[in-house]
């Protein structure tokens, strides 16, 4: 069993394998107060502006399925603060706040999920299936697991160029018994790549609890196999996996390799907003937002440590609460997309999109 610790932000323990936690100087212990409250704020801002496009959603002015990632908010913020500027990151569907960090507005998330041509896509996708090489993001793929080779490319080609860069990606519970985790895993370890795995056991994949699709007591046990350091940590409390990360970060840049982190976290919302989650036991997502909710357990410890007072928090928010009005109002602005925009980009030289069934007319046919 690995070692119970207890985090700086409060909340019951969580086991941790790995790291130098127990010895020594927390890397978050030399963060400031203005890096401390940026923390807090792209928490909240994932929080409210999710809270926002459910309310879009249920007016049916998203075009797509939605996915939330209340109660998870930490996890991401702290991953992606551990990071250099430089870094490159694979988020998922449940990793929004990254791409915000990243560089990406609200507005363009916003657009996004309303097909908007105004959107990283132009309204070809119909939620966060979009990424950036200047800003370092890789476009989610939808099949969980998937990711991880593709960012292990991604790391051999920071290797080969002898770059301080690491790439990020997160997984799932059930993406980690995907074919694809291991063997985009096992190639990271074998090359030894600057590749860091943040494996989010959230309780369920999908409707399957976790215990009920793998043998191993964490996550983590699976580094053993791989022949990379595994560790578990509190995935509620975003300076212990800004710890975990900036470590392995460390290990990744000085040649050690890949590094999994399982963070402990629970979806509170179902897979996506039309889930009724009815496979959940009774009073289950209650007490979670009860006891860990990761935005009350920080706010808790930034007033305790001195950092904010309630007044700051409560005009924090009404500052957020602000912006995202006026990002809503720039996305409603943005018009639909040109259907003739389908074809581009998906061809080398595109068809007319008046011909493009000619090859299935018969000899003859006139177009209509």
């Amino acid at each position: 069993m690995a070692k119970a610790s207890t985090s700086e932000t409060g909340g019951r323990p969580r086991r941790r394998r790995g790291g130098n936690s127990s010895s020594g100087k927390r890397p978050s212990s030399a963060l400031s107060r203005e890096r401390l409250m940026e923390i807090h704020r792209w928490m909240l801002l994932t929080r409210k502006l999710e809270e926002r496009l459910v309310n879009l959603y249920r007016q049916n002015k998203i075009v797509g399925g939605l996915y939330r990632s209340l109660g998870q908010e930490a996890e991401t913020i702290g991953a992606v603060a551990a990071l250099e500027p430089q870094d490159w990151i694979g988020p998922l569907i449940r990793n929004m706040g990254a791409v915000l960090v990243k560089g990406y507005r609200p507005r363009d998330v916003l657009m996004q999920y309303m097909a908007r041509s105004g959107g990283p896509t132009g309204g070809k996708d119909l939620n966060t299936h979009f990424g950036n090489g200047e800003r370092g993001v890789v476009s989610p793929i939808s099949m969980l697991g998937e990711t991880i080779p593709v960012m292990a490319g991604t790391a051999l080609a920071m290797k080969l160029r002898r770059e301080d860069r690491v790439a990020l990606t997160w997984t799932g519970d059930g993406g980690t018994s995907a074919g694809a985790f291991y063997e985009g895993m096992n190639l990271a370890a074998v090359w030894k790549l600057p590749l860091i795995v943040v494996a989010e056991n959230n309780g369920y994949a999908y409707s399957t609890p976790t215990s009920h699709q793998m043998a191993v007591k964490t996550i983590a046990d699976k580094a053993l196999g791989l022949g990379m350091p595994g560790t578990t940590v509190d995935g509620n409390d975003p300076l212990v996996v800004f710890d975990a990360v900036r470590e392995a970060r460390a290990r990744a840049v000085a040649g050690g390799g890949p590094t999994l982190i399982e963070v402990l976290t629970y979806r509170r919302k179902g897979h996506a907003e039309h889930d009724t989650q009815k496979y959940v036991p009774e009073g289950e997502v209650e007490r979670w937002a009860r006891e860990n909710d990761p935005l009350d357990r920080y706010e808790a410890f930034l007033k305790r440590a001195g950092h904010a007072t309630g007044e700051d928090l409560t005009r924090i928010a009404g500052e957020l609460a602000s912006y995202i009005d006026e990002e809503v109002d720039a996305a409603m602005a943005s018009p639909m997309p040109d259907p003739a925009f389908a074809l581009e980009a998906v061809y080398a030289h595109p068809p007319r999109a008046v011909d493009h069934l000619a090859p299935y007319r018969s000899p003859g046919e006139a177009e209509r």
